[in-house]
């Protein structure tokens, strides 16, 4: 079915982006996913092509293109299950602060050489013990003289380790709750910045995801994103969009499970026929069929809100909570239709399975994404 947002200089844009996922990602996910990590020259070749910042000031040396641009990125590396080359994380989750809070000087010495592929950026919130409690990071940003001394620990910061610039999350004043944080850029080789280990996860496998320490780390005031106790404000505006980024991927990575799954019940014969001709499996995928369309077509209307403008925070939160819980149904429905060839790692459905696990827990869990669609309706107590 045609997809009434994109354009044909959409559909052209998606053919060009898909014939460099086959030729230059897709050869290469086993290899990224056995090692842990994906080598910094893909991003580089991404950014060579102009993959890192359709949706960036041209000034910059984004495209200036629309936010479907980056939305068929991500769709297209979700599909060929890429999931180890986080590039809606650095280009559509942590570029939009530098490019809307950023000064010119930041955005030159940054944004310009991430648009580019040359320096990575990841984000750092999460701290362990605080999960999605921004309000409660013990990280502390104090200001001395020219500079912020940064102490403090995040935990599960994907692009953690291939990442030049966290943009840190951390109290400037530690008395205060939500109008005591700010952001700090901070460069990973900051005397005092200390990676951790490479964590260790049950699914997205190739994506580095790591511990960050900083001890006594002095950070120039000029790092400061935006304005010293606005952080918390920033970050709001901006999770519209990294939720959304969710049921993007989620969406693809639904299509992707269905499409295999059909290919394999079509060809896997049992009890003297295909396992397609079994009604409990005609109805099985009749129903995540039905699902995948209800969750595209809500998705899509999400894209094509979130392009015009409009504030859609309780719509993308439920978006996200509901398109990753189908991922997870649809991946478990589609294994258990493999049979035991399901549970065989040879089998991609089994990475299906294994990745989908966290899509309900990042980006804020599926809780609290139901906490703030009911505060929304005025339900609070």
């Amino acid at each position: 079915m045609k997809r009434e947002i994109f354009s044909e200089e959409h559909d052209l844009f998606r053919d060009q982006f898909r014939r460099f996922v086959a030729e230059e990602v897709e050869p290469n996910v086993l290899e990224w996913n056995k090692a842990g990590i994906v080598p910094r020259g893909i991003w580089k070749r991404m950014g060579e092509e102009g993959y890192l910042g359709a949706n960036m000031p041209e000034e910059y040396g984004g495209a200036g293109a629309d936010f479907l641009y980056d939305a068929i990125i991500m769709e297209e590396l979700a599909y060929a299950r890429a999931h180890a080359l986080q590039a809606s994380l650095h280009t559509d989750i942590c570029l939009p602060y530098l490019a809307s809070f950023g000064t010119e000087a930041q955005k030159q010495k940054y944004l310009v050489p991430a648009i580019a592929g040359d320096c990575l950026v990841s984000i750092g919130m999460t701290e362990p013990g605080t999960g999605s409690d921004l309000a409660a990071v013990r990280s502390t940003a104090i200001r001395e003289g020219d500079d912020y001394v940064l102490n403090g620990a995040k935990t599960f910061i994907s692009n953690g380790q291939n990442s030049h610039l966290c943009i840190v999350v951390a109290k400037t004043d530690p008395s205060k709750r939500h109008d005591g944080i700010s952001l700090l850029l901070v460069e990973a080789d900051t005397p005092g910045y200390e990676r951790g280990r490479n964590l260790e996860k049950i699914g997205l496998k190739g994506q580095d995801t790591s511990e960050l320490f900083f001890k006594d780390c002095r950070v120039p005031a000029a790092n400061l994103l935006g304005q010293e106790g606005q952080g918390f404000k920033m970050l709001m505006e901006k999770l519209q969009q990294e939720r959304l980024c969710i049921s993007v991927g989620c969406m693809a990575s639904v299509r992707r499970s269905l499409d295999d799954t059909i290919a394999y019940v079509k060809e896997r014969q049992a009890f003297g026929q295909a396992i397609a001709g079994f009604q409990n499996t005609q109805f099985k995928l009749a129903e995540l069929e039905t699902e995948y369309e209800i969750g595209q077509a809500f998705t899509d209307r999400l894209l094509a809100a979130h392009v015009r403008g409009d504030e859609i925070v309780s719509e993308v939160s439920m978006g996200k909570w509901w398109t990753s819980d189908l991922q997870k149904k649809v991946a478990a429905v589609c294994l258990q239709l493999h049979g035991g060839y399901g549970f065989m790692a040879e089998y991609p459905i089994s990475t299906d399975f294994q990745d989908a696990a966290v899509q309900s827990i990042y980006a804020g869990t599926n809780e609290i994404m139901k906490v703030i669609i009911a505060r929304r309706m005025g339900l609070e107590g």
